[in-house]
């Protein structure tokens, strides 16, 4: 048998390996792990001094919905950008109006809780494995489109991060994983519409996501803030319920 042979047989039992977990439940962990998972997660979000390096992944998750939303509208993804300050910019080509740019647009701010809702969901049937190794797959496309150093560097270290786990972690450390990143992304995506809303009255956000939208479909910003807010509570609290299934 040759190296060619023996290196292809490697890798298709790795991947019959891995899409076996993909496909596969895991145990739900114990119901003090799930509460306690997210009160880790909350303490990411509301701790100051933890929310200065978490907002990162916020940004992350908004950027690559804008990414997402623009491919899925048609439209031509020219790159993504992030920022050390967690800001960041996605550009796109196609038609300046219309129901594409709209949403698109509208992508950004309620991107990581429909990502947090989703993985929520995949838990509450116990897939906790599939959970880890999306994210891994959504990092490692979303790093084809950066276009910085900075934005390079914090999803490469998310993906590695996301992958040593996945890989090398026990099952207990891949369900507290998989649990504490759910819940820090359900509880983190209402707090930068917070923030907005925050920037916009002191006249700090004029070209934000809502503002832009206002622009283009004469709905006033503050509305859209509404939205995103809505949005973002609503699958807060449909991704707790289903968290917290066998808990409540």
């Amino acid at each position: 048998m040759s190296f060619q042979d023996v290196w292809r047989d490697v890798w298709r039992d790795v991947w019959r390996d891995v899409w076996g977990d993909v496909v596969g439940t895991q145990p739900a962990p114990a119901d003090g792990v799930v509460v306690a998972s997210a009160a880790v997660a909350l303490a990411l979000v509301a701790t100051p001094s933890a929310w200065r390096l978490t907002r990162h992944v916020v940004t992350i998750a908004h950027e690559g919905a804008h990414g997402v939303a623009a491919l899925a509208t048609g439209r031509s993804l020219s790159g993504i950008r992030l920022h050390s300050d967690t800001s960041g910019l996605t550009v796109s080509r196609g038609r300046p109006r219309g129901p594409g740019m709209v949403v698109t647009a509208a992508a950004g701010y309620v991107g990581p809780a429909l990502l947090g809702l989703g993985a929520a969901y995949l838990l509450h049937r116990q897939h906790a494995l599939a959970v880890l190794w999306l994210g891994v797959l959504l990092l490692a496309l979303l790093l084809l489109q950066i276009r910085n150093f900075f934005g390079l560097w914090s999803v490469g270290v998310a993906a590695v991060a996301l992958f040593a786990v996945t890989w090398w972690g026990s099952g207990m450390a891949q369900s507290i994983a998989a649990y504490v990143g759910t819940w820090f992304l359900l509880l983190a995506a209402p707090r930068p519409v917070l923030e907005l809303q925050s920037l916009r009255r002191r006249g700090r956000a004029r070209t934000s996501d809502a503002d832009q939208l206002a622009r283009l479909t004469r709905v006033p910003g503050v509305v859209w803030v509404g939205v995103f807010l809505g949005a973002t509570l609503g699958c807060l609290v449909v991704g707790a319920a289903w968290l917290l299934g066998g808990v409540v």
